[in-house]
């Protein structure tokens, strides 16, 4: 190809002797913790080498610089040889990685953000490319900058369609700065899997979902080098390597065989396995270094984030709070760019088409994916590039729960709005209604949910999230309710709203949302016969305000009742330590967010 210069032979050597060393650390380190999976690491070493040593751009002691170029690991089991990489590039200790997965090592089985080169957690499969295709977004639409995403993808996780909906997206985004490799080494964890090493069925499948494509020897690097290079010359369309190799490369008697996966090699076999691997290195300390990027890029703006004005709501006024976050988040967006608004077809009910009118250059229209969308929101939200948003009905989100817990590990910050929550959506049937979704975002490490019962606190609430480290989620309601708070009305997580009592209240009622406007009606109704409650707005149901709940069970004799908009837990399937049950006396149609 005009213009593509081959590597001199000391550099393709010496990118064959990276390779080798790439193996040698990666058994040693899954032979000292006796766990982890060496023969996965060894398809991919000469990808790595070419990638980490001659195509990729970056600063090797600053990992997390903004103009490096990304790498995600999606087959996130071959971890050791992204330790090994980095090693050989001198920012990690090769002396540390004999530490592999000991528990006082950041070293894990599987990456994790902890370590300063690893953006995303991976390990659960089919997840890595969705958030590749976030960063690639993120750096030619948003940063406008020169960097590039690659992400390392096994052929066994092409099996999830998460993997199918990444493609459809980088390819309709025209993401020509996102290379996947597919480490094409024919064998699972239990059989080979579904295609082998059928490399013209992969071609065809990636060029019908609009993918510039090369199947190349992945144990060839000067092939390497040249895809690479070419990969980077292609305009309008995203890269696909597809490369054939084979599990165990270079072991011998363990090379493309069975049986293999998840194993060190055994005891009996490694000096002779490291033996041969040593004597294949030709120049043992020749060290190759890794192109420095374009400083084309300014650090993150991490300056809080702040509504550019008070809401605008009067009390009594009638609003859902699934369109007060659109209005909210139009407001936030042109109070910050860093901002960004995600969703899935659903922008016309969720109202973030408000913030597309507002703000276009920074709304994702993800389709009907919401896996996809999820991985993508987490892969915008990296390296502090933006502080992203997205939405769908809050039903939806349980078929990303997977991207949404491993989000969580990843250390994500991310903003996941859900709207039409519980049976008051009314007509459209179970099958739109969330009411699982509190438990599920509630077991999630690291969430906060916000449960908003009017447009105000709604409004805040989007402000909050934006500010707020870890997962975010935000309830939103399908009916208009009243506004029940004053514009100046101050937010805080885990505080609680006391919005109803007298000194003779003789129950407690707590509901959010659509049930808080319940709870108020009962006590105009109770209060007119002559009764009194106190009705408890929570705001956030994550992170719960038990101080204002038990004292205030505690004033009315342990009579409290929850108003739900959600699947039932029984008080007695609760982990209410004793104490705690026997601070609440009698209680009545009790039931725990």
């Amino acid at each position: 190809m005009s213009g593509y210069h081959k590597p001199d032979e000391k550099t393709l050597q010496g990118l064959k002797d990276i390779a080798n060393k790439l193996r040698i650390n990666s058994i040693k380190a899954t032979c000292a913790s006796n766990s982890g999976h060496p023969t996965s690491c060894c398809s991919a070493a000469e990808l790595m080498s070419v990638l980490f040593f001659n195509a990729m751009r970056y600063k090797a002691d600053d990992p997390r610089n903004q103009c490096n170029d990304r790498f995600v690991l999606s087959k996130g089991h071959a971890a050791p040889v992204l330790y090994a990489v980095w090693a050989e590039a001198g920012f990690v200790k090769e002396s540390d990685l004999i530490n592999l997965r000991k528990i006082d090592c950041d070293l894990e089985g599987h990456p994790t953000p902890k370590l300063e080169f690893v953006d995303v957690a991976t390990g659960s499969l089919g997840q890595g490319l969705g958030a590749a295709c976030g960063m690639a977004y993120t750096g030619k639409y948003f940063d406008k900058s020169s960097y590039r995403v690659y992400c390392m993808m096994g052929d066994g996780e092409c099996s999830e369609g998460s993997v199918w909906e990444a493609m459809a997206f980088a390819s309709y985004y025209k993401l020509d700065n996102l290379v996947a490799i597919m480490d094409v080494n024919r064998l699972g964890q239990s059989q080979a899997a579904p295609l082998q090493h059928d490399m013209e069925v992969y071609r065809k499948r990636c060029e019908a979902f609009g993918w510039n494509t090369y199947v190349v020897d992945g144990h060839d690097v000067e092939e390497l080098c040249k895809a690479f290079w070419q990969a980077q010359q292609v305009k309008d369309k995203p890269t696909c390597i597809v490369a054939k190799t084979f599990k165990g490369r270079g072991l011998k008697n363990i090379e493309d065989q069975d049986n293999w996966h998840g194993k060190p090699i055994p005891k009996d076999k490694l000096d002779d396995v490291l033996k041969d691997l040593q004597s294949r290195i030709q120049v043992p300390n020749k060290t190759l270094c890794p192109h420095l990027p374009n400083e084309d890029l300014a650090p993150a703006d991490l300056s809080p984030i702040s509504l550019p004005s008070p809401p605008e709501y009067k009390k009594g006024d009638k609003m859902s709070t699934r369109r007060a976050y659109g209005i909210a988040l139009a407001r936030l967006g042109q109070a910050s760019k860093r901002v960004v608004a995600l969703d899935g077809d659903t922008k016309n009910s969720t109202f973030s088409e408000l913030f597309k009118k507002s703000c276009p250059d920074r709304y994702i229209e993800c389709f009907i994916a919401e896996q996809n969308m999820v991985g993508v929101a987490i892969g915008c939200a990296t390296r502090d590039r933006t502080v992203a948003f997205a939405s769908t009905f809050a039903a939806f989100f349980s078929r990303a729960y997977d991207q949404i817990r491993m989000g969580a590990i990843s250390q994500s910050n991310v903003n996941l709005v859900g709207s039409h929550c519980g049976v008051s959506i009314g007509e459209d049937g179970p099958s739109q209604m969330a009411l699982e979704d509190l438990a599920m975002f509630r077991a999630i490490p690291t969430c906060t949910v916000f449960y908003p019962s009017d447009a105000v606190s709604t409004e805040r609430a989007v402000e909050l999230s934006a500010n707020t480290k870890g997962i975010c989620f935000i309830r939103t309601s399908r009916p208009d309710t009243a506004v029940i708070y004053s514009p100046d009305e101050k937010f805080e997580l885990g505080i609680a709203k006391v919005v109803c009592e007298s000194d003779s209240d003789v129950a407690t009622v707590i509901g959010a949302g659509v049930t808080l406007h319940e709870a108020l009606a009962a006590h105009k109704i109770l209060q007119s016969e002559g009764k009194n409650i106190c009705v408890i707005d929570p705001f956030t149901i994550k992170p719960l305000d038990a101080a204002t709940i038990l004292s205030h069970a505690r004033k009315t004799g342990g009579h409290v009742i929850t108003v739900e908009d959600h699947y039932k837990e029984d008080f007695q399937q609760t982990s209410l330590s004793p104490s705690e049950y026997s601070s609440f006396g009698a209680v009545t149609g009790f039931e725990m967010f």
